[in-house]
């Protein structure tokens, strides 16, 4: 009996561990470490800058499109309301669309590439080839989408020729204009850090929208941005600058957008995980 008993047993043993999930089946809580953020921003960053031609050039111009669809949202709110604060809300909408959509911009290449090149995954002339393609791209693009809301929404203009003329005109080309370029770069970087520190979509819209409010509300000169919002005034007419000022305008919020990105984020985070750094660097995949 007591033999019967224990076979029974080993019986009811053997069908409970046909159907418990062994601890490989498991699955695995969400590492929130600097340690695996890096890990994943390295292995993003590869990706991104092993992309062919085609895929740089369309990646980078819908980034255009959705930070075009971004300031159409800003637009449109500001018009209603005569408040930056909701329009910056509103803005929030093409960083949304960014992350959720998986497209670029030119501003995105500052953590993950550059991380990438520094723990000797990929060459410098990779990630000047990402930032050079991605630039022109998005600018394109933009150019197109912002012609297309000046033209389809003619009761946009008033708003369109405001902000754009902040950006071309009323911050000017001196301090105020790289700090607050500075900041744009330090608000989009953390953002890709953020958004690299965990694979929930939730998480990823709420930096998404977090970053958009900052630039759209606080008028952060960020260079696709603020480049956007010049080409909408342009499109306008009768904006009180040309595309001569628009160049020395965005080519010095690009500069401050290095410094913010690269500067006080990129290499701060570096900083954080030496030891992962040294790991990667020590297997080179070139």
């Amino acid at each position: 009996m007591a033999q019967h008993d224990s076979v029974d047993l080993r019986e009811k043993d053997d069908l409970a561990g046909a159907v418990r999930p062994s601890e490989e089946d498991q699955p695995e809580t969400e590492d929130l470490t600097p340690e695996s953020a890096f890990r994943r921003s390295v292995e993003e960053g590869r990706r991104r800058l092993r992309r062919g031609p085609v895929v740089l050039v369309a990646t980078g111009l819908v980034g255009g499109i959705d930070i075009g669809i971004g300031v159409l949202a800003l637009l449109i709110t500001e018009a209603a309301t005569h408040s930056a604060l909701l329009g910056g809300l509103a803005f929030g909408i093409g960083f949304i669309a960014l992350a959720l959509a998986r497209s670029e911009l030119f501003t995105e290449g500052f953590l993950l590439p550059v991380g990438a090149v520094i723990a000797k995954k990929a060459k410098v002339s990779s990630l000047v080839r990402l930032w050079s393609v991605t630039l022109v791209a998005n600018l394109a693009s933009g150019w197109v989408i912002t012609y297309l809301i000046v033209t389809g929404l003619p009761s946009l203009s008033s708003s369109a020729l405001q902000v754009g003329r902040y950006y071309a005109v009323s911050i000017g080309l001196g301090g105020r204009a790289f700090s607050l370029a500075v900041l744009g770069g330090v608000v989009i970087t953390l953002m890709t850090w953020m958004q690299q520190s965990s694979e929930s979509i939730f998480a990823r819209v709420v930096a998404a929208e977090m970053a958009g409010f900052l630039l759209g509300a606080g008028r952060l000169n960020h260079t696709v941005v603020a480049s956007l919002a010049m080409f909408a005034a342009l499109h306008v007419g009768h904006a009180g600058f040309g595309y001569g000022r628009w160049v020395l305008a965005a080519g010095w919020a690009a500069l401050g957008n290095l410094v913010g990105g690269i500067g006080l984020v990129t290499c701060l985070r570096l900083l954080q995980v030496p030891h992962r750094l040294r790991l990667e660097r020590e297997r080179p995949e070139i």
